[in-house]
């Protein structure tokens, strides 16, 4: 998926919610159990009931891989249900010396030898260009690299000064000479708030993956008023604040309502700023 093709559907769907499919054995409905694969029943009820609200979804694989082979199949099945009409990230948060970060593009993006092919990964940029560029050699994927965090302990690194910057406008200005904004997305956490204009000075259109709106508690307008950019430029991610709404039969429902609150939300807002 294209940047272009990206801001269409948000137009579209008057939206830039992602929905994040941090999805567990042990918060899902109870009821779910009785299924052969109980995470992809979640999983796919949950697409149903969001996929008209949302212009993407992101699977933690981390909440896949810790099933083993049961979880990658689980992970597996899960991308393809997904519509292709809406933008795939697998939030792996890999790299690694070049030849192995070759091994995990080829992972997520290679659909011949993995069954996926996500339209985008997150990388943690750490170990520097030669483990970020194995994943811009695919046509049409996308990079999505961690730049300032919403964790807690963001500022052990992050902050920290690096001749004049801190290091996470480091990150935002080297990686800019690997890829440009037609390929590349930054990580930047919704609870640091005010920081986004300091990234748009540095970043400013480039999408950027904001995950903490909800239970972190990230606030929207405030992402909004520093972040939006002309083409939107935004993927606000919500995870347990959706798709554990509820935990009953009516779960999906559940989830729903929440994603549909927030898109009204989004669809305000991309009035007010004349994108839609």
């Amino acid at each position: 998926m294209t940047k272009q093709q990206l801001f269409e559907q948000i137009q579209k769907k008057r939206s830039f919610l992602c929905v994040g499919l941090d999805s567990s054995l042990d918060k899902i409905p109870q009821h779910l159990l009785k299924y052969e694969n109980p995470i992809l029943e979640f999983n796919k009820q949950i697409i149903d009931a969001t996929k008209d609200l949302c212009v993407a979804y992101k699977p933690n694989t981390a909440f896949y891989e810790c099933y083993g082979k049961k979880g990658w199949e689980t992970l597996i099945e899960t991308w393809k249900y997904i519509p292709k009409d809406i933008f795939s990230i697998a939030d792996a948060k890999r790299g690694d010396i070049g030849n192995t970060s070759a091994r995990y593009a080829k992972t997520f993006f290679n659909e011949k030898s993995s069954e996926m092919s996500f339209d985008s990964v997150t990388v943690a940029p750490y170990m520097g260009s030669d483990s970020v560029t194995p994943f811009l050699t695919f046509k049409d994927k996308w990079v999505i690299l961690l730049a300032l965090t919403s964790n807690s302990g963001h500022a052990d690194f992050q902050l920290q000064e690096v001749g004049g910057d801190k290091l996470f406008e480091k990150v935002l200005k080297t990686s800019q000479e690997w890829a440009t904004d037609e390929q590349m997305m930054y990580v930047v956490g919704a609870t640091r708030g005010a920081a986004f204009a300091d990234v748009r000075k540095l970043a400013p259109d480039h999408f950027l993956l904001v995950p903490g709106v909800g239970a972190q508690g990230g606030d929207l307008k405030e992402v909004c008023q520093y972040g939006l950019n002309s083409q939107c430029g935004l993927l606000i991610n919500s995870s347990r604040g959706i798709i554990y709404a509820g935990q009953g039969e009516d779960f999906a429902e559940k989830a729903r309502e929440e994603a549909l609150k927030l898109q009204k939300e989004m669809e305000q807002i991309l009035v007010e700023a004349d994108l839609v």
